[in-house]
């Protein structure tokens, strides 16, 4: 199971204070909102999932986004690894992530270095 750094953990806790958001802070290190929890079997890191998605920084940004777009969980960040398995499909979660559970200390397209990053996400289906 991967982990957080405190350090981080602790920066991402004063965002989320911050901005007034209501979230659920997992033992992982990242915090999440679950809009719907859909209903059925939910995916596990093996499965290969068909999601809507939307990235932003915490400043609003947006840096990526899809429409029905599959995956296989085990190809993605640690993030979405641990976070989509929360919901089933037909859900929608919203997870904060620390840089060590998203891109890290690797700026990546149009994302700095270490950033604190949001994903909207619907889980559409498992395939």
């Amino acid at each position: 199971m991967a982990k957080a750094p405190e350090a981080e953990v602790a920066i991402l806790k004063e965002f989320i204070d911050a901005s007034g958001i209501s979230a659920t802070a997992d033992d992982r290190g990242f915090y999440y909102t679950i809009q719907s929890p859909g209903e059925g079997p939910k995916p596990t890191v093996r499965s290969n999932v068909t999601v809507n998605y939307e990235g932003s920084l915490t400043n609003g940004k947006i840096f990526d986004q899809g429409k029905n777009i599959s995956f296989g969980l085990y190809q993605l960040i640690l993030g979405w690894q641990e976070g989509i398995p929360l919901i089933a499909p037909g859900g929608s979660i919203t997870l904060y992530l620390p840089p060590s559970l998203a891109y890290g200390s690797r700026a990546q397209g149009g994302i700095p270095a270490n950033s604190i990053l949001i994903f909207k996400i619907d889980l559409i289906r498992i395939n």
